[in-house]
């Protein structure tokens, strides 16, 4: 079982941390920054406090490991502090790990929140034994241009704000992943939106029931044989959920990655897997063609999967909180998480 943070109320304090990318620091993104902070203010109350080197720009970030680690350390260990959300995601979080005191997380437990790269985060945070939040980033969903999209407000109220049972989580009615310049002259420009079709069952049948643990595909990769990875107990009777990044990785390195997962014995382990909306579904169907392949290969296809959900490399996006327990209802094409995320 994993800690629980408490709830969060209008009028907390919020950390913004920048454990990957440094790009919240940089002259040119500092309006993007300031927008996403001013959401989380005006939206929903909070209060917000940059850590010490979140904004100090890509290059001195990507020397220093170790001072992206100490604002994770410092966040934690700040009593005034209610909750931490990733500026945006990278490529090298990995490289924060000597530097990471697990006890210090785990005697701080609080709301940390973030998504892509972050996924090493969030292991840190798994070590630990404390729930966290795949889920939006300051420079993306709450600095979206012209406003926030109320499907993820909706599903950040319901997750971080609230003890009730967040429930059925029903599809987006439409999504973008269009690539637009963080620049100002785009500020006023909304993102072009795409009408969803919805989830949909690749194989099982029936209701799969399983406590959810996972992250983007590729940054897994990353925590593979070292201290992060989970013991096998945390990938037993679980939902895995998978979601790939904005570098679209080809199905082949998929299917690679997925094979791994079943010579570990992680998939015979777990009850359902859930797969995010690819960016711009690029591969949408080679996708499915190689997560069909891979459970036949391991005698698996019966497992209830179901694919196209709004978290990850998307917009709007949900929020899973890991360990929470969730539901796979194959005949409706529905999921749901029934249990609180917070306390």
């Amino acid at each position: 079982m994993l800690i629980k943070p408490t709830k969060l109320q209008p009028g907390d304090m919020i950390a913004t941390v920048s454990p990957s990318w440094g790009g919240a620091g940089e002259p040119a993104l500092k309006w993007r920054y300031e927008q996403g902070v001013k959401r989380l203010e005006e939206v929903f109350g909070l209060k917000v406090i940059p850590m010490p080197n979140s904004l100090k720009g890509e290059d001195y970030l990507y020397r220093n490991p170790q001072a992206r680690s100490e604002d994770l350390m410092t966040a934690f260990k700040d009593e005034r502090i209610k909750g931490i959300i990733e500026n945006i995601g990278g490529e090298d979080s990995i490289r924060l790990l000597p530097f990471i005191d697990f006890d210090v997380i785990r005697a701080n437990p609080k709301i940390f929140m973030g998504y892509s790269d972050v996924t090493v985060s969030h292991l840190f945070c798994h070590k630990a034994g404390i729930s966290s939040f795949y889920g939006p980033a300051i420079l993306t969903d709450f600095a979206e241009n012209v406003e926030m999209d109320p499907y993820t407000i909706e599903m950040l109220n319901r997750t971080l704000f609230s003890t009730e049972v967040i429930g059925e989580i029903q599809p987006a009615n439409e999504w973008t992943s269009e690539r637009l310049e963080w620049v100002k002259e785009n500020k006023n420009r909304r993102r072009s939106m795409r009408k969803s079709t919805g989830y949909e069952v690749l194989q099982g049948s029936g209701i799969a029931q399983g406590h959810l643990i996972g992250g983007c595909i590729e940054v897994l990769e990353f925590a593979k044989g070292t201290q992060l990875w989970p013991e096998i107990k945390y990938w037993e009777n679980s939902i895995l959920f998978f979601e790939t990044s904005e570098e679209k990785p080809g199905p082949n390195q998929v299917k690679y990655w997925l094979r791994n997962y079943a010579a570990q014995g992680i998939l015979h382990k777990a009850n359902g897997l859930i797969f995010g909306k690819p960016q711009d579904e690029k591969y949408y169907d080679d996708y499915k063609e190689v997560i069909l392949k891979v459970m036949k290969e391991s005698s698996l296809e019966d497992l209830p999967i179901l694919y196209n959900l709004n978290f990850g490399h998307t917009e709007p996006k949900f929020i899973l909180p890991y360990g929470a327990m969730a539901e796979i209802n194959c005949e409706k094409q529905a999921f749901s998480i029934f249990e609180s995320g917070v306390k």
